[in-house]
């Protein structure tokens, strides 16, 4: 019976075994700079938050505001000026109902629509309204200067 040499088997063996380790090594050594880039892209983010931080702009600050007072202004005040000026103009208000589905599974929203005259202050008024204040407010008590 022929059989390899115990030569060539250990040749074989370890060279399948150094081809392996090999694999292994260039997996970890992957993984290792897949993990430096992160860790350099969360530096060089890091860096770019506190340059933002720490721009000395007002021009940022007064951007915010007139996005909020016009958003205020447009949404809230235009239409009740209006309604002021002229009653006679219509004001759709759209609001949803909730309807229940079969057997508790299922509900869905439907949107009533009613028109009314004169000044109308509607829930999402109110909503809106509270919304931009908190935000404005919310990010103007938060100041990143110590």
């Amino acid at each position: 019976m022929n059989t390899l040499p115990t030569e060539l088997i250990s040749l074989l063996g370890s060279s399948l075994f150094g081809s392996s380790m090999r694999l292994v090594n260039l997996a970890l050594l992957t993984r290792h700079r897949e993990r430096l880039f992160a860790l350099h892209k969360r530096n060089l983010l890091a860096i770019s938050i506190a340059n933002a931080r720490n721009t000395p702009h007002k021009g940022i600050q007064l951007t915010r505001r007139m996005i909020a007072l016009m958003a205020v202004f447009f949404v809230i005040a235009f239409p009740k000026l209006m309604a002021l000026l002229h009653p006679e103009l219509p004001i759709s208000v759209g609001y949803s109902q909730v309807s229940n589905g079969f057997l508790f599974f299922s509900s869905y929203e439907k949107i009533q629509w009613t028109q009314l005259k004169g000044l109308v202050i509607t829930p999402l008024d109110t909503h809106l309204l509270s919304a931009i204040i908190g935000l404005y407010f919310g990010s103007a008590l938060v100041d990143s200067n110590p």
